[in-house]
């Protein structure tokens, strides 16, 4: 459950909960592609995680309206929290579709896009808490992994949709498990989103 913040608290302290966020909701995404025998109380978990981000993003809109000098742009403020939380918006997408779409079985390529995007979003919480204390380098150094990740990523989403097309003969099961993987890429492509806001901010401050 998130938690309630006071007045004087800093917008890297937000950071912090929605990066500790993502990482278990990463954690929760791999567990649940791992095993559909116990669906419902993982969604459960993951969807209380999704609306625990929505409402730290709203906190730092909130602040941001409420703050007149910020640590950071408030641009760059804005995106990294937007972005920070789409990435999650996607994992929760891959999730509620693969209930919706009744599916019994996992597959080992959502459990392979699950591990990379988890790595992706360990990095990130990484770097993001990297921005308080100014340590640009580490920052430049762990955005550069996390582009080499979404790399692995990228790879990995091709053979997957390969794989797809050429072993499942149901056509409705191939558009199903394709619209699953393609959430689990988007939620790469917007680690990659933050990671390039990062490098910005780097530029910027360095």
């Amino acid at each position: 459950m998130v938690k309630f913040f006071k007045k004087e608290t800093d917008f890297f302290e937000i950071f912090d909960c929605m990066g500790d966020n993502l990482v278990k909701t990463s954690e929760a995404l791999i567990d649940f592609f791992n095993d559909f025998s116990e669906m419902s109380p993982k969604i459960k978990h993951i969807k209380d995680l999704e609306h625990d981000n929505d409402l730290l993003t709203h906190e730092i809109i909130r602040k941001l309206n409420q703050t007149f000098i910020t640590p950071i742009d408030r641009e760059d403020i804005h995106t990294l929290a937007t972005r920070m939380d789409d990435i999650l918006d996607m994992m929760w997408g891959a999730v509620e579709r693969s209930f919706i779409f009744k599916l019994k079985a996992p597959t080992v390529e959502a459990v392979a896009l699950a591990k990379t995007l988890s790595a992706m979003i360990g990095l990130l919480y990484r770097a993001v808490n990297h921005l308080k204390k100014k340590e640009y380098p580490y920052i430049q150094d762990l955005c550069i992994q996390i582009h080499g990740l979404e790399n692995q990523n990228d790879t990995q989403f091709r053979e997957a949709l390969g794989k797809l097309f050429e072993e499942i003969q149901d056509p409705v099961m191939i558009i199903k498990w394709k619209d699953i993987y393609q959430n689990l890429e988007n939620a790469s492509d917007r680690c990659e989103d933050v990671a390039n806001t990062l490098e910005s901010i780097v530029l910027k401050y360095a």
